[in-house]
């Protein structure tokens, strides 16, 4: 805040593609897509106009109980059917900490409808980012987001981001009987764009089905696209996740939603036990944000984003990787999504380097422990993204310099 205060604001006053405008009419290539979320880009009048024909029609109505706008029950249809797991139902949220918390919440509750209360340690990854709510601060992996808030949450345990030994030796000293679930980010996103070594998310997920414990992937970076050439990367590698979070890609960011996909295992209880679950949220299935992310799924489809996803995704590593050449940079991890990391040699240099990036024309962001973070949406060019390493490479001469 007192950074802000003396330092200025960066305001964004418009966007179309993959390019943003500040209030004084300088334009900027959008490296970040927003927070990881516009992936159809920017100005997309189509998600608008359908946002305003359901609001001139029915803006919203609660989703409690048995009611449902129909709007809401179409979008719930058209995730079931691209589910990673058959069967699957849709719980929807206002963004990605409402749905990492309501997965840590029905992890729990389903071990106790299912007989076994004694299951409740939620487990988390160092790296990890998982929201801001107190469920998903307790689970991440940042210690800088967990400081200074007391303990959020007694049962949550933390374990190293890249082996599946640390998560068995966890399972070892507390007991499969009292783990409910293990939540991995496919790719780690905002804890700096790590990619899951080899072998990595089959082990923990074999791991998991072992010893009887929910297996959550937390996509709401990954999911809807991101990951490059599938809708999701629990689908990408089969992972077969009992329960998925998502949110951004949903309405590239459009309106807040997020949704949680339940697979049929951890459903089947409250559906076939008539078991109440109190959980829910005023805007959940919000009927508006619903239509935005009809609209969007059907740009996704119409233009195969999907398939320029892959595209960025290989044009990303091609024009970034060269700048671990720099005497800056200690590595670039790029290769797998619509996701990259430039790491700092000297963490420190990252905060300020995003306004040295601002001048050269390119918007990005600091992320993990000294790492400038792209995610651009997909319809960014491959002359783009040539453009944006090339400052981002004349950004590092003048910190250099």
């Amino acid at each position: 805040m007192h950074t802000v205060e003396s330092g200025g604001r960066f305001v964004v006053a418009r966007g179309d593609g993959a390019s943003i405008w500040d209030d004084k009419g300088t334009r900027y290539l959008d490296g970040t897509a927003g927070l990881w979320f516009t992936n159809v880009g920017h100005g997309r009048t189509a998600i608008a106009d359908a946002v305003a024909r359901q609001l001139s029609t029915l803006a919203h109505y609660s989703t409690f109980g048995d009611v449902v706008p129909d709007v809401t029950l179409e979008l719930a249809d058209r995730l079931a059917a691209i589910a990673p797991v058959a069967g699957s139902k849709i719980f929807f949220t206002s963004g990605g900490s409402d749905s990492i918390d309501t997965a840590a919440k029905l992890a729990r509750r389903y071990w106790h409808q299912v007989g076994k209360p004694g299951k409740t340690i939620v487990v988390g990854r160092q790296k990890a980012y998982h929201g801001m709510h107190v469920a998903g601060t307790a689970l991440s992996g940042l210690p800088l987001n967990r400081e200074n808030y007391g303990e959020l949450m007694s049962d949550a345990r933390t374990v190293a981001w890249d082996e599946g030994k640390a998560l068995l030796e966890l399972i070892e000293k507390e007991g499969a009987d009292t783990i409910a679930a293990f939540f991995a980010e496919p790719i780690i996103g905002a804890g700096g764009v790590y990619l899951p070594p080899e072998g990595y998310l089959h082990e923990v997920r074999q791991i998991c089905r072992d010893h009887d414990i929910l297996f959550v992937a937390d996509e709401v970076v990954t999911g809807f696209g991101r990951i490059g050439g599938a809708w999701f990367a629990s689908s990408k590698f089969d992972l077969q996740p009992d329960m998925m979070c998502t949110a951004k890609g949903l309405t590239s960011g459009y309106v807040p939603m997020g949704a949680v996909f339940v697979s049929p295992r951890v459903a089947a209880p409250f559906y076939e036990g008539g078991a109440w679950w109190r959980h829910g949220y005023t805007y959940g299935g919000h009927a508006g944000a619903a239509a935005a992310a009809m609209a969007n799924l059907d740009i996704i489809e119409d233009e195969d984003l999907l398939t320029h996803a892959s595209r960025l995704e290989a044009s990303l590593h091609q024009h970034l990787s060269p700048l671990a050449n720099h005497d800056l940079i200690s590595e670039v991890r790029s290769g797998m999504g619509v996701v990259a990391a430039v790491q700092f040699a000297d963490p420190t240099y990252a905060m300020p380097f995003v306004k040295t990036l601002r001048r050269e024309g390119v918007s990005a962001r600091a992320a993990g422990n000294g790492a400038i973070q792209f995610s651009p949406a997909f319809v960014m060019t491959d002359d783009e993204v040539e453009q944006m390493a090339a400052s981002m490479s004349r950004a590092l001469d003048a910190t250099a310099s």
